[in-house]
């Protein structure tokens, strides 16, 4: 298995990883690549060693996957594909199914450095599902006014109290996503993304997971492998770009772009009535290759808002 997660700067789950695997009860071979490394050296290691297992952060697997398919190259020995670290969404599957035409995307589970072990990965179809960790640790979804969701379905914040840590009470940590409850009984939840993923322009509100719900409605043919919003200021007012990732930059995506932009716009309508009093810029979309959207110099992961207005 060949860990191309992050290592240092106190982000843990390069080590975590390696960790893991040396303690599982399933005989394997650790290569311990990491994300930093050139993606032709990845992927020379991955070919020399024919390589089952392919961990790393979504970003991570997504831009070694457009490196792969620009270079005509496919990795098939690659069966599977751990993820962590960010939430895998469906307009990235058709990118990695090109680099690693016989893999299976799937989670390798959902956790963080201060609150630990989070959810264990629910076998099916959606590989943002996880079950909470009872009784070892107690999940919590919250609404906006730290009342717990009890039904089926509705997003909140979420929230884990670890049962076992005594020196350092972990009680209603914020796991920093949102979720909902897929079934409450059981502690099985879906991850939504990132509960600070949203945008504000002007007087208008924006989540990430509900543009990237319209891209993946207008987006039939899944040309669309990333995702950026971005804010930018000119002539005096906010504005908000919708930075939509592609394998190859051609002529023809002008009308999907303005077919993703009018699908925003029906949703969020405040938006052409904040541009058309001139409190904010109209939308615009502009397209970039996936390995040149912005990234967390830190850790790797794609950055989801992008802020490029002057702060000075």
């Amino acid at each position: 298995m060949a860990d191309l997660f992050y290592a240092g700067d106190l982000y843990a789950s390069f080590t975590f990883i390696l960790d893991s695997l040396h303690r599982s009860p399933v005989a394997n071979v650790r290569l311990p690549l990491g994300g930093a490394t050139p993606w032709e050296s990845t992927a020379a290691t991955l070919e020399e060693f024919r390589v089952e297992v392919v961990a790393g952060t979504p970003t991570t697997l997504c831009a070694l996957a457009e490196r792969l398919t620009a270079a005509g190259r496919t990795l098939p020995d690659v069966e599977l594909l751990f993820f962590g670290g960010e939430c895998l969404f469906a307009d990235q599957l058709p990118l990695l199914g090109k680099a690693f035409p016989n893999a299976e995307a799937r989670s390798l589970g959902y956790a963080s450095v201060d609150a630990g072990l989070l959810g264990e990965a629910v076998p099916g179809g959606d590989p943002r599902a996880h079950r909470a960790f009872v009784p070892h640790t107690a999940v919590e979804i919250l609404d906006d006014e730290d009342v717990p969701v009890e039904d089926t379905g509705v997003a909140g914040r979420l929230v884990v109290t670890d049962l076992r840590r005594r020196l350092m009470p972990v009680l209603r940590y914020p796991a920093g996503d949102r979720a909902e409850w897929v079934d409450r009984d059981a502690g099985v939840f879906r991850i939504l993304g990132r509960a600070e993923e949203g945008v504000r322009v002007g007087p208008v509100s924006l989540y990430t997971e509900d543009v990237h719900d319209v891209v993946r409605g207008v987006d039939t043919a899944g040309e669309i492998t990333g995702l950026q919003l971005v804010i930018r200021r000119q002539d005096g007012r906010d504005g908000l770009v919708l930075r939509l990732a592609t394998g190859e930059l051609a002529d023809r995506h002008g009308a999907l772009g303005a077919a993703v932009a009018a699908a925003v716009l029906a949703q969020r309508p405040a938006y052409t009535g904040a541009a058309d009093a001139g409190h904010v810029n109209p939308l615009t979309v502009e397209w970039a290759r996936h390995q040149d959207l912005a990234v967390n110099s830190r850790s790797g992961k794609l950055v989801r808002v992008v802020d490029e207005r002057p702060h000075s």
